[in-house]
């Protein structure tokens, strides 16, 4: 037990590792004290029995981090800042000024994450009138004046605002991506609501079905720590090399390639994406026109949490992003270029070009594998609900895969700061 405290017991020992520890956790005492200040003109009472009733407005909440359910003034979450994301990462693809900026390091980075802010800003508002639309429509806001919906507007943006603010503060300042651990803190946030919920109505479940449902939970942890954990290594040797009177190279080193090389980003682009036609159907059939009245039936039928079309587009969206990323995220012709400007190779393979498309295809088959799983733990909560009939505990595989990874990776960083601060320890010496 001694043994497995010692990592823990050192962290602490380290003064800037506490430091950022005890900075991250200041900034969740905030978060979590922000997500319970209500957003004026809201009746509670019919808003909480909405979310008994709504399975889609649940599932929305799950990645407010909570804050929805009694429409804080953080009731948007992250939602529009990452939908921002996912739009300017597209345009770098295809719009050359921001592909230039994408690949000009640390400045470049900057300024499109700059142009994220500043669209984050007129997304939040889009989103907030179409959250504000669904309440009306449910007559659970007490003022629908226009002052009204301008100051709830105003409150919901500026809450999205101080959100990535935070965000951003963690990254800079504490552990891990912020964006991530905060996702992470609301989500854990939920947990306990959840589980008492599950125990307050297990006297009317079977016993089986709690059972099977505990099974699966503990199948899902294990199966995402294995799917993060996994790696094909490619083998990488390195010509011998006389410089002088000395020999380099004649080497051998590995190039582990994750299964999972996109974490757990595209399940929380996919999430942002699917819900908005749902918000945008809530929003349409508001209006008295009777072609969008439709149109907003067909997005709120179609998109239903509990329908299987919206469970395959959510499964595909998935897989789409998980590629997607991978591609932003891994560049095989780079990295066979510093293979090659190092004077490696793998076995077997020319370098250059060869190496880049075998390593595309190597990376596009490991990459499936972690797709299919990603996209499996997205619609899990749906197969868990139609099989045990627990409905409770809505957060699902999706949920527990962004605890998990967050966690791993959160472990992951701390490990190898604190294995830098030994290693300098030791070149002090």
């Amino acid at each position: 037990m001694s043994h497995l405290l010692t990592p823990l017991i050192n962290i602490f020992k380290a003064r800037d590792l506490r430091k950022k520890i005890i900075f991250t956790a200041f900034i969740f005492f905030v978060f979590r004290l922000a997500a319970h200040i209500p957003t004026a003109g809201i009746d509670n009472e019919a808003l909480k029995k909405l979310f008994a009733q709504n399975q889609f407005l649940s599932l929305l909440d799950i990645f407010s981090g909570g804050t929805l359910a009694n429409f804080s003034i953080m009731a948007l979450g992250l939602n529009p800042y990452i939908n921002a994301s996912i739009i300017l990462q597209l345009l770098t693809m295809v719009v050359p000024k921001l592909e230039e900026l994408s690949k000009e390091g640390e400045y470049g980075r900057q300024v499109i994450n700059q142009y994220t802010r500043l669209l984050t800003v007129p997304l939040a508002m889009v989103q907030s009138l179409g959250m504000i639309a669904i309440l009306r429509q449910q007559q659970i806001t007490l003022n629908n004046d226009l002052i009204s919906l301008v100051g709830m507007v105003i409150t919901m943006v500026a809450g999205t605002i101080l959100l990535m603010w935070l965000g951003e503060l963690i990254s800079e300042y504490g552990i891990g991506n912020g964006i991530s651990v905060l996702i992470f803190a609301g989500i854990v946030g939920r947990y306990p609501v959840s589980f008492f919920q599950t125990l307050f109505i297990a006297e009317t479940l079977q016993f089986t079905n709690l059972i099977i449902f505990l099974v699966m939970s503990l199948l899902v942890i294990a199966g995402i720590c294995f799917v993060n954990e996994a790696r094909r290594q490619i083998t990488i040797s390195y010509a011998r090399r006389i410089r002088g009177n000395r020999l380099y190279g004649g080497q051998t080193s590995h190039l582990p390639l994750r299964v999972n090389q996109a974490g757990v980003i595209p399940i929380i682009f996919a999430v942002s994406l699917v819900l908005i036609p749902s918000m945008l159907g809530g929003y349409l059939k508001t209006l008295k026109i009777s072609k969008l009245v439709a149109l907003g039936d067909f997005f709120m039928t179609f998109f239903n949490p509990n329908s299987l079309s919206y469970n395959l587009f959510y499964f595909f969206l998935v897989i789409a992003f998980t590629y997607f990323y991978t591609a932003v995220t891994f560049n095989p012709v780079k990295i066979a270029e510093e293979i090659k400007k190092y004077g490696g190779f793998i076995p077997g393979i020319r370098p250059g070009q060869p190496t880049a498309i075998y390593l595309n295809k190597i990376l596009t088959r490991i990459t499936l594998a972690g797709a299919v799983f990603l996209a499996t733990i997205a619609i899990l909560p749906s197969l868990a609900r139609s099989l045990t009939g627990v409905t409770t505990m809505s957060l699902g595989g999706t949920g527990i895969l962004i605890v998990v990874s967050v966690v791993l990776e959160t472990t992951k960083s701390l490990e190898s700061q604190l294995i830098m601060r030994n290693y300098d320890t030791f070149l002090r010496r």
